[in-house]
């Protein structure tokens, strides 16, 4: 059996994002809720004093199996009205109709059986909140809220018509349908705002992706912007004297060599410009990295702890571990569940080696390799270093990065 657990565990809960953890747990909680009062409120309160004669026990009966079928319909209909509020499909209108029939009928089977007097007014007043929380809670969620509540109240009516006929009067009537009536409210409170925390966590998530991409398309607007910069007036300014150089050579006029000793010159100052811009965009410098993966992770809720030396690396070596530490935050926060990440830095005589670890591996992991660490092993192999990725064991994923120093 636990070992059952543990491979559901792997299969469908570590390979979850937060968001979709949370979700998924919100929505067993729902489903969980549901079967609960079924168990816990109509089963015991239909059976207890229950009289032992034909017609309160087929009625106990109907009531307990519509109950029951109230519970699942309630949970397929909720799930798929949950799917709508999230924007993932269409309202379940046939679903929440059946829901609702389900709800009348199992009012007149317990009204039934309080006629038959095979349930107390005690246990039928204490019974009547559980009928109406399946169909309500769906559609709280289809519904605006006070909307909600005020057609939600108007349930009481058919309420009272039901309980009336069979027998219930005076204070005792009008109790259980404030009992219907206010459960709306309770209703409303546990199904409808935890949808729109679901709502709420889901746009969230939605725009730090939507931020991350855009970072990414605004650096690439300033490289572009700042080649542009460079190549555009060398470019323009080699192809007129290339141009001049042309006629002069068509004419025999020997200025032509020296307009092509210019048109030499400019293309190796171009050539130095663009090194240097590509240069200082491929630069990162280690120290501010390690900070702002200190910030962006604690802003993420995931613990990050650092041990290493201040100093003694070369501008080189700094930048391709600034790269390293930037790739591994970035893995962390998009493809991982990590609640901690530890960065450790170790320096020889000749060589430094990072390495981050974080405790968020998946459990299925992609075995196709990305781009990132394949620009990253690019970088550190033209300084003659090394780069490995991949699982290390007990849950945690492990990358190495070693430089000459």
């Amino acid at each position: 059996m636990f070992g059952r657990i543990h491979a559901w565990h792997r299969r469908h809960w570590r390979d979850r994002s937060r968001v979709e953890k949370v979700e998924f747990q919100s929505r067993l909680i729902w489903r969980c809720t549901t079967w609960f009062f079924f168990l816990s409120w109509e089963v015991p309160f239909v059976l207890q004093g229950l009289r032992h004669e034909p017609l309160p026990l087929a009625l106990a009966a109907a009531a307990l199996v519509t109950g029951a079928a109230q519970a699942h319909q309630g949970i397929r209909s909720h799930r798929a009205a949950l799917d709508q509020y999230l924007g993932r499909g269409t309202a379940p209108r046939r679903p929440l109709l059946v829901s609702l029939g389900l709800c009348m009928a199992s009012l007149a089977l317990v009204a039934a059986l309080y006629a038959a007097h095979g349930l107390n007014i005690t246990d039928l007043t204490l019974i009547t909140p559980y009928l109406v929380i399946p169909f309500g809670m769906t559609y709280s969620t289809v519904t605006a809220p006070w909307t909600f509540l005020r057609r939600f109240a108007l349930l009481a009516l058919p309420t009272v018509a039901v309980f009336a006929a069979a027998g219930v009067r005076g204070g005792r009537l009008l109790a259980l349908a404030l009992v219907v009536a206010l459960s709306g409210g309770w209703i409303l409170l546990m199904a409808r705002c935890g949808a729109w925390t679901l709502s709420v966590m889901w746009e969230s998530d939605r725009a730090r992706e939507t931020e991350a991409r855009l970072a990414v398309a605004e650096e690439r607007l300033r490289f572009g912007r700042d080649m542009h910069d460079v190549l555009g007036r060398n470019l323009a300014v080699i192809a007129l004297k290339a141009e001049l150089a042309v006629q002069l050579a068509q004419r025999g006029r020997p200025e032509a060599v020296a307009q092509m000793v210019e048109v030499q010159r400019i293309a190796q100052e171009s050539q130095k410009e663009v090194r240097d811009v590509v240069r200082g965009y491929r630069e990162a410098d280690l120290g501010v990295e390690i900070e702002g993966a200190r910030g962006v992770l604690g802003a993420a809720g995931i613990g990050c702890d650092y041990s290493g030396p201040a100093d003694g690396l070369t501008v080189e070596a700094q930048s391709a571990l600034g790269w390293v530490v930037r790739e591994a935050t970035t893995n962390v926060l998009r493809h991982g569940d990590a609640r901690n990440v530890a960065i450790n830095l170790a320096v020889t005589e000749h060589t430094a080696t990072l390495v981050v670890e974080n405790d968020g591996v998946p459990e299925r992991p992609n075995t196709t390799p990305g781009s990132g660490l394949a620009g990253l092993r690019e970088r550190l192999s033209a300084l003659g270093g090394t780069l490995e990725a991949g699982p290390a064991g007990d849950g945690m994923f492990r990358l190495t990065a070693e430089v000459p120093r």
